[in-house]
């Protein structure tokens, strides 16, 4: 069974939020999209790249094929609102089917795959600072703090003249695993390690992405904060036997094993004493 969990805020420098994202268990659909351009055009589009990814999907559409159409949304928009209008946003929509999942974006919101363990990134950013990376011009380190890092190299909307190139990813979603969509509000305050140190602390999906929006927040908050995570979680362990049970009623029985354990060996420790007061007076 699929679960799922959903959080956003606007950050400490912000008096607006621009991320937004859909959670459509129905549809097996979940995004994550990420406005720029403006107080209110950064809303508006990526509001807007949420609900026609969400209709195309609905209709039959791959998720490839929604995105292009919420790119050429998002340039109507701006048509409609004549010169000067300027808006765009990122976007990475996750779609499951069965066990296997498929992931689209475009721009720098990010997905990762949890597996209980371990934190691997599954999408690649389309910044400028990536492709410097990549090049080995810049180092992890300097990235971070470069003043190139939130240059994007593509995105929906904003020119008609830029041609997008969405990337796709697909994969197996094992039970116990997680994938996380975020915004770079959460990635530019917290790295990858902060991320997989939150995730192992906390063990529903909801304490999680609080957590995650929590620690972002604590971290400086200077941008819009947004995470959902979706997966096939399980809270049940296997006995010798290969009978799955609830873990915290492992965890009680074991308590009760303990105190039994424990009330038993005073019991000895109590009659090993009176026998040994009784042969020092009888003796």
């Amino acid at each position: 069974m699929i679960e799922f969990a959903a959080a956003t805020h606007p950050g400490l420098k912000r008096s607006n939020n621009e991320d937004c994202y859909e959670a459509d268990p129905a549809r097996s659909l979940w995004l994550v999209a990420d406005g720029v351009g403006g107080h209110a055009d950064g809303e508006v589009a990526s509001r807007l790249v949420a609900e026609t990814i969400k209709s195309c999907f609905s209709s039959g559409s791959s998720l490839t094929q929604s995105v292009h159409s919420a790119h050429q949304a998002v340039l109507s928009e701006i048509a409609q609102r004549g010169s000067g209008a300027n808006m765009g946003s990122t976007v990475v929509a996750l779609a499951i089917e069965d066990n296997g999942y498929s992931l689209v974006w475009v721009g720098d919101s990010r997905a990762y795959l949890w597996n209980g363990r371990t934190l691997n990134q599954l999408t690649r950013d389309h910044t400028r600072i990536a492709r410097l990376m990549e090049q080995g011009v810049v180092t992890f380190k300097e990235a971070r703090t470069h003043p190139a890092r939130h240059v994007l190299t593509q995105s929906l909307g904003v020119s008609p003249n830029m041609a997008i190139k969405p990337e796709q990813v697909g994969g197996k979603l094992g039970e116990g695993n997680q994938i996380l969509l975020c915004s770079d509000g959460l990635t530019d305050e917290l790295d990858d390690r902060e991320i997989a140190e939150v995730l192992q602390s906390h063990r529903s999906a909801q304490s999680r992405v609080d957590a995650l929006v929590r620690a972002a927040i604590e971290a400086g908050g200077s941008d819009n904060i947004t995470a959902v995570l979706v997966g096939r979680e399980s809270d049940k362990t296997c006995d010798d036997q290969g009978k799955a049970r609830d873990s915290s009623a492992f965890d009680e029985s074991g308590r009760q094993r303990k105190s039994w354990l424990k009330t038993a060996f005073l019991a000895v420790l109590a009659t090993l004493l009176v026998v040994a007061l009784t042969w020092t007076f009888t003796g």
